[in-house]
């Protein structure tokens, strides 16, 4: 266990530093352009790029010890950094005001991609967890998982919006730049106990989509599983296109960053829980139930205009997204043989985003265009505003519960599914009922 903290602790500490970075970028294009549609591309841009990585990503933590997977999602994070801070010094503040600025993309790309490079990192701790952890301890140590992500979240929360308030985006890079560099510093020191690359097939020198499919399609409802969490995802892009532009809209950055801080708490509750308690008998019930709860926060906290509702709905979300996200990794570590690991949880990334992205790019016109005017100079004045409120924070609001209201429904469906009836059977049993031999294997990319 020792080996597997001091992991942990490396992999918080790289995660703090990538969700630090983008959100203080966020924060601080929305600040400097004033453009909902420009967050909306700026996640859009992520969501699409963490979709397509998820495929190459895996592959590479198969083919190469851990320990050099993570080595390799530093090094490019430095070095991404390194040259964003570059651009930056380089260019006159006015440039970044324009939302069409050539170096602004070109700086939010840099800090994007060594965002994006740190998923290497996320998807070998999963494997980490299977090489280090006994199978009936697996899904407290994804709640630990679950908890560290929580901890990044709150103190990149806290610091993300502090810095650009006070600091600015120069100081903001260096930080990144320094905690970056002390990270690979810690890498150094960390001996993974990986006797030997687990892959021996020539398969594993490519992509080999056809080969993990055809080792997800072996499980009964593992194929649902993916597509369910897609789907939420789908909606879920709704709230990271949109949600920096709905709260700044009632508090000030630091403000706002401090509650995140706070909020995100809710990541580290719901980690605790699972890391004590597991999750329980039957998980996918669990996986459902915390759904729908989830959906019914989503179309209660924006009935009015308020930041206590906010900050209250978003606390209890928060803390049912560890417990979702424990249940697919410990069924994926349980069913998925070992040397297929890091593709299978690349591949479920890369499915799972690829709806995101598309949210996150219709998502900007469709309330700019739509929700906004209906609640400010259209019907929806006259129909609801003398009770639910005007105005552009109550278009987006009025987009939060439609999407509430959708996820819902979804979930109800899914529940009654025959996949998910399906791998309840298949996750209950000591071992999974299929013979991981049959799974044809590709020897092409």
């Amino acid at each position: 266990m020792k080996t597997f903290y001091a992991v942990l602790a490396n992999s918080l500490a790289a995660a703090l530093t990538n969700t630090f970075v983008w959100f203080a970028v966020t924060f601080w294009v929305y600040l400097e352009t004033r453009s909902v549609l420009a967050t909306s591309v700026m996640a859009g841009v992520y969501l699409a790029t963490v979709a397509v990585s998820g495929f190459f990503l895996g592959s590479i933590v198969d083919r190469y010890r851990k320990k050099t997977s993570m080595m390799l999602s530093a090094s490019l994070t430095l070095v991404l950094y390194i040259i964003a801070l570059i651009i930056y010094v380089s260019t006159p503040e006015a440039v970044f005001k324009d939302d069409s600025s050539v170096n602004l993309w070109l700086f939010i790309t840099l800090c994007l991609f060594g965002a994006i490079t740190g998923n290497i990192r996320s998807i070998a701790l999963s494997t980490v967890v299977t090489i280090l952890i006994e199978e009936d301890n697996r899904d407290k140590a994804n709640g630990m998982v679950g908890t560290a992500n929580g901890v990044s979240f709150l103190v990149a929360s806290i610091f993300s919006g502090l810095v650009i308030g006070y600091l600015g985006v120069l100081w903001m890079m260096v930080l990144a730049v320094g905690l970056s560099v002390l990270v690979i510093l810690h890498l150094f020191t960390i001996s993974i106990p990986e006797k030997e690359i687990v892959h021996t097939e020539s398969h594993t020198q490519h992509i080999d989509i056809r080969g993990t499919i055809a080792a997800v399609g072996m499980v009964p409802g593992l194929f649902g599983l993916i597509f369910f969490n897609t789907f939420n995802n789908f909606l879920g892009g709704v709230f990271m296109s949109l949600m920096d532009a709905y709260g700044l809209s009632m508090v000030s950055v630091q403000a706002w960053g401090i509650l995140w801080g706070v909020l995100s708490l809710g990541f580290i509750v719901g980690g605790l829980v699972v890391a004590k308690r597991g999750l329980g008998k039957m998980p996918l019930k669990t996986l459902f139930t915390a759904n729908i709860v989830m959906w019914l926060i989503c179309m209660i906290f924006p009935v009015q205009s308020s930041i206590v509702l906010l900050g209250i709905g978003m606390f209890v979300y928060l803390c049912l997204i560890p417990v979702v996200e424990a249940t697919e990794q410990t069924i994926l570590q349980k069913v998925i043989p070992h040397e297929r690991q890091g593709r299978v949880f690349g591949f479920a990334q890369s499915i799972e985003q690829a709806a995101s992205p598309i949210t996150a790019f219709m998502i900007g016109p469709i309330a700019k265009f739509i929700f906004i005017p209906f609640m400010t100079t259209g019907a929806g004045v006259r129909l609801i505003g003398s009770w639910f409120g005007t105005g552009t924070a109550r278009g987006l609001a009025l987009l939060f519960i439609v999407t509430g209201i959708v996820g819902l429904i979804v979930t109800l469906i899914a529940m009654q599914s025959a996949a998910y009836r399906k791998l309840s059977l298949v996750y209950r049993k000591p071992t999974p009922e299929y013979d991981t031999d049959d799974v044809p294997v590709s020897e092409e990319a």
